[in-house]
């Protein structure tokens, strides 16, 4: 690796680009915190992506911790990239201007790094489009020696083999620490003008959380694994100091409006809770907390640096947090007077959310969400989601009791051993769940009820196990629908995932490297932002699918042997004998 002699693009954005898209607020920069270095005189630089939107990356905690650690070594220069809106791809195709970050306005293919957060597999095409806007080839191994190298990380590296030829590196695991050491083990080899070939292999060699695709070797004899070369289990890293573990203290304020506005701070990583079907609780081990002071203390300098009304409590179920009511106290007594609010995610109905609703006077009142997965308690204790429904009708009538209006309930269809009356369920319970607050105001709650479809995701139990068929998703949909109209119970208000995108996700996300040239046709024929509504077209998808002799729904549906080796069984995450005792 060799410096490369930066060139900014401003005047000819100036000129070409900003006048022309329909939000330049997503690609001028310059925002409140960011980080501007001179390019050409740092060892080490890196263009940070999350590939979708500026609004949707921007509020990615992942991004701003990254950002912020890297941008804290002296000789390291972190800027941002994401995936243009397509009127801005149109601009940027026609006038032949290639991909540029948004600090310095230089070219991204003039980086050393390019490192893309990925955090759910309908967003592989918007990879592959910002790696072509940079006029990089897709696949590694047609990249040339002075090309970046592409690092990509997040939830996804537990399960990437379908993107694995386009990346040279997957991070595994956390990213406060490897990241670190990663960058510091390049940034020496570029001064020892060590090849990129040479780089890859001190990685591959030097870290157990680093997977490098170009040295491992998979045979498949049909529609099987038959083996992956080396016999190697990666481990996802670690950072076991989780109480001080680097942080966004300062997080960028965006000159537009993004979906989260709001002081985010995690509180614990990992979940006690351990659902079968939830990949995040079984990477994400061991389970850390951070104590209520040092949570405050973040919270309250992000607050100073920012100006936001709301902080966010992050974690996979905050009601597990152990020392719950003595971080409440401690935001209020603070943040009352300020009108700055508390927001938590959804939560896991257990006696700590009973109490809750004591301690949370400053918690918005507008709703609150709750994640029930499932109304039938049998399906519950075969998810391994200890609730009864006494507990949930006492944790929400606590919380109408606290002030709460309005709920919001998660449920998911397509379990093992579901039937009709468990379908139908959701309604039923809900409904008496709205009818619950009659007793306190003389009014039913409203609540908005999400429908989802089970994915077996990778690292889970459910992993071994084929989805639900697209025409049992669409019966259950029916179902859910007639029953509400029965009980005429117009104060629910129920949304459902896109079948045919739950259907997507399962297929890419239990597949193997056969699937990137499908991701490469699909790209060409021109998927992009595949999370979004207005831009989702499955049939693109399943073209392409048919294009390489393969299906959709076959491989949504496929399961596997409890003997067969699984795409992802080498890319860390838990033991396959601790899964088969849950499965």
């Amino acid at each position: 690796m060799q410096n490369k002699k930066f060139i900014t693009l401003q005047d000819q954005l100036d000129k070409d680009f900003f006048d022309f898209v329909r939000r330049p607020g997503r690609y001028i920069g310059g925002e409140l915190n960011s980080i501007k270095k001179d390019l050409n005189t740092c060892d080490l630089t890196i263009a940070l992506c999350f590939p979708d939107a500026y609004e949707i990356a921007m509020s990615n905690a992942g991004i701003q911790i990254l950002y912020s650690i890297l941008n804290a070594i002296d000789d390291i220069a972190v800027e941002r990239v994401f995936s243009p809106w397509p009127d801005a791809e149109e601009i940027l195709r026609n006038k032949n201007i290639p991909l540029f970050t948004l600090e310095s306005k230089a070219t991204v293919k003039d980086f050393d790094i390019i490192g893309f957060s990925v955090t759910n597999e309908l967003c592989y095409t918007n990879v592959l489009n910002i790696l072509d806007l940079a006029n990089l080839e897709l696949r590694s191994e047609n990249r040339k020696e002075d090309d970046p190298l592409i690092i990509a990380g997040g939830g996804m590296s537990n399960c990437c083999e379908p993107l694995a030829p386009f990346i040279d590196i997957f991070v595994i695991g956390d990213g406060e620490e490897s990241s670190v050491q990663l960058c510091e083990l390049i940034k020496k080899c570029k001064a020892n003008n060590i090849s990129k070939t040479e780089i890859l292999k001190q990685v591959h060699e030097n870290f157990n959380w680093a997977y490098v695709p170009c040295f491992y070797d998979v045979t498949y004899d049909s529609n099987k694994i038959i083996s992956v070369t080396p016999d190697k289990k990666l481990e996802n890293a670690i950072v076991e100091d989780f109480e001080n573990a680097p942080v966004h203290e300062t997080p960028i304020v965006p000159f537009i409006d993004t979906i989260h506005e709001r002081t985010t701070v995690e509180i614990m990583r990992g979940c006690p809770g351990r659902c079968r079907f939830c990949q995040a609780s079984f990477t994400t081990r061991p389970i850390r907390h951070r104590s209520p002071e040092r949570i405050f203390d973040i919270a309250k300098k992000s607050y100073l640096a920012t100006g936001f009304d709301t902080v966010s409590l992050l974690s996979l179920s905050s009601a597990d947090y152990p020392h719950l009511e003595k971080l409440f106290e401690k935001l209020f007594n603070y943040f009352t007077e300020k009108k700055v609010g508390i927001s938590l995610p959804s939560l896991r109905v257990d006696q700590q959310l009973q109490l809750l609703p004591k301690f949370v006077k400053s918690v918005r009142k507008g709703g609150l969400t709750i994640a029930v997965e499932a109304a039938s308690p049998k399906l519950r204790e075969m998810m391994n989601k200890p609730l009864t429904d006494e507990a949930l009708f006492a944790a929400v009538s606590a919380a109408y009791k606290a002030g709460w209006q309005k709920l919001k309930l998660y449920f998911m269809v397509g379990f093992e051993g579901e039937t009709q009356e468990d379908i139908e369920r959701i309604v039923d319970l809900s409904y008496e769940l709205a009818m619950l607050r009659k007793e306190v105001s003389g009014r039913p709650a409203q609540l908005n009820i999400a429908v989802s479809w089970l994915i077996p995701k990778p690292h889970t139990p459910f992993g071994w196990l084929g989805q639900k068929s697209n025409t049992y998703f669409q019966q259950a949909k029916e179902l859910i629908i007639n029953r509400k109209r029965q009980l005429r119970a117009k104060t629910l208000q129920i949304k459902f995932h896109d079948i045919d995108r739950s259907v997507l996700e399962s297929a890419i996300c239990r597949g193997d490297r056969r699937l990137a040239p499908v991701i490469e046709t699909a790209w060409k024929n021109g998927c992009r932002f595949d999370l979004w509504d207005e831009f989702f077209d499955y049939q693109k998808w399943v073209n392409a699918f048919q294009q390489h002799d393969l299906s959709i729904n076959q491989l949504a549906e496929k399961s596997f042997t409890l003997d067969e080796i699984l795409p992802w069984q080498h890319l860390g995450g838990p033991k396959n004998k601790s899964l088969k005792e849950h499965y």
